[in-house]
Formats: C-alpha cells, sequence, structure tokens
C-alpha cells in the first residue's frame, strides 16, 4: 500500500472501489486521455480536459523564462506581485506561496474593502499579474481596469506593470495582445481547478519568489505512480475513499502551519468537479479539533492532509504541496468516475454570474428587510419556519432548518483578510447545528463551492451575511462600482439557491465588528 495515502483499516466498501479501478484500468485509461471514461455526455468537454495529465517537467521551460523577467522587473524597481484571478488561478497560487512564506497580494474578490488594501496601496514597486481563462471574468476584469488606471495615474506604463495570463485566443489575449502587454499563455487542455501546475499557477509565484522549480520536481517525483492501474496507487485510495456510498461529505483536516492553505484549494477542485446532478461530495476545510471528529456523522469521510493533522481519520495523506496537487487531481478524476459525474464542468456557476449580471443590468430597488435591530437587517427566504425579531432567533431558525443529512453554508461578503481565523466560530456552529459547517468569503466560493451549493445534494441551508463597505470605489469604464457589484453576486447567489429550493437567510451588517457579533451569536444559541 502506498506510503502517501493510508486507508483506517476496516474502512467498509472502499476495496470495492478500488477493485474496479484496477479492474477497468483506469488510471492508464485517464493517462491516456481516454474521453469517454465519464459517459456519453462528459465525452466532448472530456476531451479538451486532460492536459493535466502531461509530465510536470515540461513546465520547467516556462520557470526559466519566468526567472529571467523576475530578475529584469527587479531591476526596474519592483518589489511585489499582486495576483487578480479567481478559483484555482489565485488559490493555487496562494497556498504555493503560503507554503514558501512569500508575499503575494491577491485580489480575489469585489468587496470594495479587500480590493482597497491593494488598489489604494503604492502600486510604484508593484507588478500585477491578471489570470483568466477568457479574460471576461467579471471579478478579474474589473480588477484589471482598476489597476492599469492606478498605474495611469502615477505616470506608469501599465504595458510595464501589467502581466497577463490566459488561453491562446481568448478574448483576454486579443486585447493584451493589442494592447502590447506581456502576455503568457496556458494549455488551453486544462481547466481553471486543474492549473495549478501551469502558467496559471507558475506565473504568479516564480515572479513573485516561490520555489516553483521544486513545486514542479515534487509532482514529478509521484507522476508516474499515479498513472498506474495498481493497488499501490495512491490517488486510487484517495478516489475510492472519496465515493464510498452513503459519505458525501469529505472532512479536511489539516494542520495549517505545514501546508497552509492547502485544504481551500482542495475544495474548490472537489466541491466544483463532483457537486452536480443531485448528488456530489461537499469539503469541509477543517482543523484538527473539528468536532466532526467526533465519529456521530455517518456521512463524514474524514482525510488527514498531514501525518500530524489527525490520528482518527479515516485517510492520511502524507505528502509533499506538488504531490498533493497532482494527486488530488487524479483523485477527483476517480472519484468522478466512480460516482458517475462530469469532472470537468461547472453547470451551476454560471447561473449565479447570470444572475448578478440582470441585477446589475436593472438594479431593482432593495427590498425592505424582515428585520430591523441594532443596525442589523435580515431576510429570511421562503423554506424557513417560524419568525424571526432577532439575531438569536434567526440562528435558532437556521438551526431548526437542517436536517440529519443537512449542512450549513455561511457565506460572508466582506474583506476575508480582516478575518484571518474563523476555525473557532466554525467549531462553535458544527457544535451548535450538530451537522457539518462551511464558511467561504463571496465572491471567491462562487467560483468553488458554489457550484455544490446550487447543482449538488440539496440538502444545505444557508446563512448569507453582506458588510457593508467602508470604501467608495469606482470602476474605470464600468456603469457600476464595486460596492454595487458585490451587492449584486450575493443577491444574483440567493436569488438561484432559493430558486433552487434552498433555504437562504440574508444579513446585512454595518461593518467588521457586527460581522463577528453575529457569527459568535450563532455558536452561543441554545
Amino acid at each position: 500500500m502506498s506510503q502517501m495515502v493510508t486507508l483506517r483499516p476496516g474502512l467498509e466498501g472502499v476495496d470495492r472501489l478500488i477493485g474496479g479501478l484496477i479492474e477497468h484500468d483506469i488510471p492508464h485509461k485517464v493517462a491516456q486521455r481516454v474521453a469517454s471514461l465519464w459517459g456519453p455526455e462528459a465525452t466532448s468537454e472530456a476531451s479538451i480536459r486532460l492536459g493535466w495529465t502531461s509530465d510536470p517537467r515540461e513546465m520547467n521551460g516556462l520557470v526559466e523564462q519566468l526567472l529571467s523577467l523576475r530578475d529584469s522587473l527587479r531591476h526596474d524597481g519592483v518589489k511585489r506581485v499582486i495576483l487578480c484571478g479567481m478559483g484555482g488561478s489565485s488559490l493555487a497560487p496562494e497556498v504555493m506561496a503560503k507554503r514558501d512564506g512569500v508575499p503575494l497580494d491577491i485580489v480575489d474578490s469585489t468587496h470594495p474593502d479587500q480590493v482597497a488594501r491593494s488598489l489604494l496601496s503604492d502600486l510604484s514597486d508593484a507588478v500585477v499579474v491578471v489570470s483568466s481563462k477568457s479574460g471576461t471574468t467579471v471579478e478579474t476584469a474589473t480588477a484589471r481596469a482598476s489597476f492599469e488606471a492606478g498605474f495611469t495615474q502615477i505616470g506608469l506604463d501599465p504595458r510595464t506593470r501589467v502581466i497577463i495570463v490566459t488561453d491562446p485566443d481568448s478574448p483576454l489575449h486579443k486585447e493584451a495582445s493589442e494592447a502590447e502587454h506581456t502576455v503568457f499563455l496556458a494549455d488551453p487542455q486544462v481547466g481553471g481547478r486543474f492549473s495549478a501546475l501551469t502558467a496559471f499557477g507558475l506565473v504568479p509565484t516564480t515572479l513573485a519568489g516561490v520555489d516553483t522549480r521544486a513545486v514542479i520536481a515534487e509532482a514529478a517525483s509521484v507522476w508516474e505512480e499515479l498513472r498506474q492501474s495498481s493497488e499501490s496507487n495512491p490517488a486510487v485510495l484517495l478516489g475510492s475513499a472519496l465515493s464510498l456510498p452513503h459519505r458525501d461529505i469529505a472532512l479536511l483536516v489539516s494542520n495549517d502551519d505545514q501546508l497552509p492553505g492547502l485544504g481551500d484549494w482542495i475544495e474548490q477542485l472537489v466541491a466544483e468537479s463532483t457537486g452536480k446532478n443531485g448528488k456530489g461530495i461537499l469539503p469541509v476545510v477543517a482543523s484538527s479539533n473539528a468536532p466532526e471528529l467526533s465519529g456521530r456523522m455517518d456521512d463524514v469521510v474524514s482525510i488527514s492532509l498531514s501525518k500530524s493533522a489527525s490520528q482518527a481519520a479515516d485517510v492520511t495523506i502524507t505528502a509533499s504541496l506538488g504531490a498533493q496537487f497532482l494527486l488530488w487531481e487524479y483523485a477527483t478524476a476517480f472519484c468522478g468516475y466512480l460516482r458517475q459525474l462530469n469532472p470537468f464542468d461547472q453547470p451551476d456557476v454560471e447561473s449565479a454570474k447570470v444572475a448578478a449580471r440582470g441585477l446589475l443590468d436593472r438594479q431593482p430597488a432593495a427590498k425592505a428587510p424582515d428585520v430591523r435591530v441594532d443596525g442589523v437587517e435580515m431576510w429570511l427566504s421562503p423554506g424557513f419556519s417560524g419568525t424571526i425579531s432577532s439575531p438569536a432567533e434567526a440562528w435558532q431558525v437556521v438551526s431548526d432548518s437542517i436536517g440529519p443529512s443537512g449542512y450549513l453554508g455561511v457565506h460572508l461578503y466582506c474583506d476575508r483578510l480582516a478575518h484571518p481565523h474563523m476555525d473557532e466560530v466554525r467549531n462553535a456552529l458544527v457544535s451548535r447545528m450538530s451537522r457539518p459547517v462551511t464558511i467561504g468569503f463571496g465572491p471567491r466560493f462562487l467560483h468553488s463551492t458554489g457550484q455544490f451549493h446550487k447543482g449538488g445534494t440539496p440538502d444545505g441551508v444557508f446563512v448569507q451575511v453582506v458588510v457593508q463597505p467602508r470604501h467608495d470605489l469606482q470602476i474605470p469604464g464600468y456603469p457600476f462600482d464595486f460596492a454595487t457589484l458585490v451587492n449584486a453576486q450575493a443577491l444574483g447567489d440567493r436569488d438561484v439557491l432559493v430558486s433552487r429550493g434552498r433555504p437562504v437567510l440574508t444579513v446585512r451588517v454595518p461593518d467588521e465588528a457586527s460581522l463577528e457579533e453575529f457569527l459568535v451569536a450563532g455558536g452561543r444559541f441554545q
């Protein structure tokens, strides 16, 4: 059995799944890019989404180019890198930078207070990397417009300070080439969430100072092993554990001092790849003292992301960061096969984008809240029973609505960087709800667990909290500002969730301190 992945002895049902993957030669077929593995409806998409199975060492040439560019930028006075990207375009670079202790400013939000941290800083020593497969993603497009204007205002040519990462022949590629930006083209046959070891992961991190050659070497060290149809293949073990019948919640247990941020990257990969057609796997990012580890939740499979993270886990992974990237990508593909899901599409992500665009176009008048108390406004959607007159009552109604197989999704539209330690809040909510809880920051979770919320198992209950922005940030060239945009994204997601029959409590609070108070109240109610 692989030393990289260890399964708890007696994990019921896993041997049959392992045997099925080996019997049908699935690892080898994935490596050979057999697009029909996930069914006839998925074949067209899969045929253009398996580029991540290539040898990671093929990317060393790109790294050498980037090291040369990094030296040139430093010679010109550039000391920091700002990354504008969403989903896999930001989460993989984030964990690489954190692992190496390298500063990397990440703009993965449209909330004015978070955008302002980078946009209103001194840009004279900064370079901005704009990462988007198409360039049409609203978060990335508005960030690009804002930073280009910011450089122009201080007398710097955006062509020398804005670097583009995109797919060949994308709208962004054409625009950036015409504007004479430096452009790096990624493999168009790799989807965003599988792109950690492509230009999307490597450009911003190499420029920031991450030892990306080491990350590539870590991935290359397990590349052959993950392609073998063998019971010792660690991705076979992990993919089978993720596919256990009646276990549709994966608890990702981590000691964040080892591979900080890895759980967030896994969360978007697994949730967006499997949460569709009314089924899938909900990843829950947790610490080693997570209440879910008590063993009282039969639908949870616990996965320790390091040997020391948890001794009670169903699955324990001991691997370097580059190896983890490739391990999880293969395991997710195997899980899609076993659960009869297409792991390469994201049909419900677009629904929230469409709803947000519609609200931006119409900009309807805000509906009066159901309750307003001490500066906190609350709206209850259909699907809840009971009335509310205070945050404590609202949390009680939420708790009463979570069924025996349900979960709570908390969506925070705020300055994410003002709340770096949410694990205690999450644990308190789990203890009170007696069910798993996820906490996502909007709008970045829309490119991650947002797919599962709308397309996965239909038993989630949601609390959506929007913090009133302190900053008034206009967007050059757009008919709306960042505050209007983030509000439309929140309400658009709410509308889609409600249309799918999911109960949603929407809360608006006046500041970040009020957000903390509201969340703490949720963990204290009786």
